[in-house]
Formats: structure tokens, C-alpha cells, sequence
């Protein structure tokens, strides 16, 4: 229990860090629930999904360095990173409230820019992970370095929002 609040309160701080150092906001600007959810999806999602995908992954593929690390690697980023960003995307944008219409929208306009810069991130983390940390560090491990990535995607997935008027939200979703 205590490793999945862990993992929120990463994905929380990325958020935090999101809003503060890169968005400026601020005090009264900050938004909480936006905060709340990233925790949440961090502590019910991402942690979880990782710590299951990483077992997946050893028990299918095998440990160690070399071609064991890059085949790893190639299934993380080729078949697990498409998928769970599509999940991610989705579940937050219905925790924001968003209809499915929006949330397709703001998939179909954040996905391809997400997806090509975790490619350029990921896999050169992901092949010192799978060689160099046993299997019961490497949600950790990722989680720690994700604290940066966390804070992009809180930055990418919050462009342009603000309190949009419920006149503009139906106008956006027709």
C-alpha cells in the first residue's frame, strides 16, 4: 500500500513541479484537484500497471544485460508505451470531466507529440533499468526519473485549459 502512494505522490509532484516551475502559477492559481488526480492516477494506475508489466516482462523475457535488455526495451516502447498512453490519456481526461467526444479531441491532438517524446526519453532509461536494476527496483527507479516526465505530461495535458465556459465546451464538442 505504502508503494502505491509512493508512486502517486511522484506522479503528484510531477504535477506540482508542472504548475510551479514551468506553468508560473501562482498561489492562487495553483489548482489542487488537478494535483489530486495525478495522484490518484499515479497510486490506482501507473503504479500498479508498471509493477504488473515489469513482471510480464521478466517472466516472459527473462533479466539481464545485452539482447535480454533490448528486447525489453523494444516490447516496453513498441508495444506497452502506445497502449498505456492511450489508457493515460483517456483516464484523465474523464477524471477532468471531459466528455468522450473532448476527450477523443484532446487524444487525437496530444498523442502523436507525447508518444515521439517519450521514444526520445524512455528507452535510453529503460535499457540501464532492465540491465543494471533487479526486477523489485524497477517501478521505483522509473517512477523516480517519470518525477521529469511527470511534469511534461502535466504541462502537455493542461495546455490551453483554463475554466472554459460551458458554452465553449459544447461549442468544442460539436
Amino acid at each position: 500500500m505504502i508503494f502505491l502512494y509512493f508512486q502517486g505522490t511522484l506522479t503528484g509532484a510531477g504535477d506540482v513541479l508542472s504548475q510551479v516551475l514551468v506553468e508560473k502559477k501562482s498561489a492562487n492559481q495553483f489548482e489542487w484537484q488537478r494535483t489530486v488526480r495525478f495522484f490518484a492516477i499515479g497510486s490506482f494506475l501507473v503504479g500498479p500497471v508498471l509493477s504488473r508489466w515489469y513482471k510480464v516482462l521478466d517472466s516472459r523475457i527473462g533479466s539481464g544485460k545485452g539482447v535480454i535488455a533490448l528486447k525489453k526495451v523494444a516490447a516496453d516502447q513498441g508495444l506497452f508505451s502506445p497502449v498505456f498512453l492511450g489508457v493515460f490519456l483517456t483516464v484523465l481526461g474523464a477524471m477532468q470531466g471531459n466528455t468522450p467526444q473532448h476527450i477523443q479531441n484532446d487524444i487525437k491532438k496530444n498523442y502523436k507529440d507525447i508518444l515521439l517524446t517519450c521514444w526520445s526519453v524512455w528507452p535510453a532509461v529503460q535499457i540501464c533499468n532492465f540491465s543494471f536494476v533487479p526486477l523489485h527496483h524497477q517501478v521505483l527507479v522509473v517512477q523516480t526519473f517519470a518525477l521529469f516526465w511527470n511534469t511534461y505530461l502535466a504541462w502537455k495535458t493542461n495546455q490551453g485549459l483554463g475554466a472554459p465556459s460551458p458554452q465553449k465546451e459544447l461549442m468544442a464538442d460539436n
